[in-house]
């Protein structure tokens, strides 16, 4: 788990990357583009918009101010975004290094 620092307004936020966090994070950006992709069904997921933005907040040290809370949440989308990279890009060099330390087979024909 790593913590990262988040700082707004002068305010220097503290939050750990916790799985839990990341996948708050993920069901936030999916309400996000649900609300985006069929704008009637904003007002049925708003409230889940507002509970998940809320949860997300909630984790981070000192208490997120009211009027911190947009870039709060625009930052720690970039963060759970930036980190979900990192780990594609480590697990395709893990990936790319065991193919490539496997012993190939060679096959011996038979005459």
């Amino acid at each position: 788990m790593l913590t990262r620092e988040i700082s707004i307004s002068g305010t220097d936020y503290h939050i750990t990357l916790t799985d839990q966090l990341l996948n708050q994070v993920n069901n936030l950006k999916s309400l996000y583009s649900a609300a985006y992709e069929d704008p009637e069904s904003f007002e049925q997921v708003s409230s889940e918009i507002s509970n998940a933005i809320t949860e997300i907040a909630a984790q981070a040290e000192p208490p997120v101010a009211d009027d911190d809370l947009d870039k709060f949440i625009q930052e720690i989308i970039k963060v759970v975004d930036k980190k979900a990279a990192e780990i594609e890009e480590l697990e395709g060099k893990a990936a790319k290094a065991k193919k490539e330390a496997k012993p190939e087979k060679h096959s011996k024909s038979k005459k």
